[in-house]
């Protein structure tokens, strides 16, 4: 007689901070603890607009997305959204 399998449970592993999926030793963890970014925030508030235009990126975030890209040698702006979104490491 042939039957229909029934569903299993796989194990669950429940992760309760993003901090424990990074491992203590990756790359990135390295330069934020290192190196503060905060001055590019300040270096580039003249070139906005405080009254006008709409709401712009945090230019520190900006950065950051582009210096992932060249740390891991993606090229394409796109492509590291879509990295970004994927990897948490990245965030």
């Amino acid at each position: 007689m042939l039957k229909t399998p029934t569903p299993f449970q796989h194990e669950l592993e429940m992760v309760t901070f993003l901090e424990q999926l990074v491992p203590k030793d990756h790359l990135l963890r390295l330069i934020d603890r290192h190196i503060s970014f905060d001055f590019i925030r300040e270096r580039t508030q003249a070139l906005y607009c405080a009254d006008n235009g709409r709401p712009a990126f945090d230019p520190v975030l900006l950065f950051k997305m582009l210096f992932i890209g060249y740390l891991f040698g993606i090229r394409s702006e796109r492509q590291i959204v879509r990295e970004i979104e994927v990897n948490v490491a990245y965030r």
